[in-house]
């Protein structure tokens, strides 16, 4: 379930924004070119795993911090940096947080966190792949994500300039050197991502 919090695949949605009605052109053109920090209240990293081949057991990264720069004249430059931190991996179970939490998967003592950094951006109207490193045990490997532009412009309630993505991937644990109980406990680790950035004065 380690695998899971890989999770950290990155990028969400607003929900803020999305209160103004459904995501198009004419919300696209409210973003503003700038850097935006992760609304970190607002933003969580959902996994999910294949559970002894009975069901798909779900958790969930939050208090994740980082930085989104991007400018709507050259989308293509738009570029993301995320910490999660993985000592706050949070299940339904008491018991079972703590065993993420030991050496059998996150070890968090030794790696708290996790962290995502995007090395390119391919953008196909509202939605784009965005390939990065992600970072997990110390373990650096390439990822994609699909991500998906879910609205933008004033939270109503804080009046700060907010933007909103959603971004999905898929990804296997051992390749981060989590492997206890394979192949019981699936390989592949399907995260989802949903995040607002805030552009602050």
């Amino acid at each position: 379930m380690k695998a899971q919090f890989v999770a950290l695949a990155l990028l969400g949605l607003a929900a803020p924004a999305l209160a103004q009605g459904q995501p198009g052109t004419e919300a696209a053109a409210k973003v503003a070119a700038g850097t935006y920090t992760v609304d970190t209240d607002h933003t969580q990293i959902a996994w999910g795993i294949n559970h002894l081949g009975f069901n798909v057991y779900y958790g969930i990264f939050g208090g994740t911090t980082g930085t989104l720069t991007l400018d709507p004249a050259k989308p293509a430059s738009a570029s993301v940096s995320l910490t999660i931190p993985v000592d706050k991996v949070t299940t339904t179970s008491e018991k079972l947080n703590a065993h993420l939490k030991s050496a059998d998967f996150f070890d968090t003592a030794k790696f708290p966190t996790a962290t995502f950094k995007s090395t390119g951006v391919v953008v196909d109207g509202l939605k784009a792949k965005i390939t990065g490193d992600l970072t997990i045990k110390g373990i650096t490997k390439p990822v994609v994500l699909d991500a998906r532009f879910t609205g933008a412009g004033p939270n109503p309630m804080s009046k700060i300039e907010t933007v909103g993505f959603e971004a999905s991937a898929t990804i296997k644990r051992s390749d981060y050197g989590i492997t206890y109980a394979l192949p019981v406990l699936g390989d592949e680790v399907s995260l989802h991502i949903t995040a607002a950035f805030e552009r602050r004065p």
